[in-house]
């Protein structure tokens, strides 16, 4: 009887990306609350983040956006994959907000108080203003930090 191949590298980080992208479009409408982690208690935008990659993939990411920057490599604009992480400022200090990717120039997030989790185009003027960068965290063979 013939083994199966192991799934390779390509296949593996679909996988990966599909899991994060479900994950959080599984939120969408969760409301906004600053220093919020659980759907139940309502997620920032790091919290969310925080919260899609512990559940759907196993990292444990650090709790703020600007520390979450420094996790993972940057990547270009036009390198974007599904799940992917891109940064703003939006408070008028770089990495002050963070989304998850999802493809065809949107992302996912917890934007502000009064708001929810929902979808946003990154090409509209606002997100284009004030966009900081973009980190790839969860290559397939990324093992989980604790």
């Amino acid at each position: 009887m013939a083994s199966e191949a192991p799934p390779s590298l390509l296949d593996r980080y679909a996988s990966t990306a599909q899991e994060l992208v479900v994950r959080s479009l599984s939120f969408i409408g969760v409301n906004y609350r600053r220093g919020g982690e659980t759907p139940e208690r309502g997620f920032d935008c790091s919290g969310f983040v925080r919260h899609v990659f512990r559940e759907a993939v196993g990292l444990v990411l650090p709790r703020t956006s600007r520390e979450i920057s420094r996790v993972g490599e940057t990547i270009p604009p036009k390198d974007l994959r599904p799940g992917d992480l891109v940064f703003y400022n939006t408070r008028r200090a770089g990495f002050s907000h963070v989304g998850i990717y999802l493809g065809e120039h949107r992302f996912v997030h917890a934007p502000a108080t009064g708001g929810e989790v929902r979808i946003e185009d990154m090409r509209t003027a606002y997100w284009v203003k004030r966009f900081n960068g973009a980190r790839r965290v969860a290559a397939a063979d990324t093992p989980p930090i604790y």
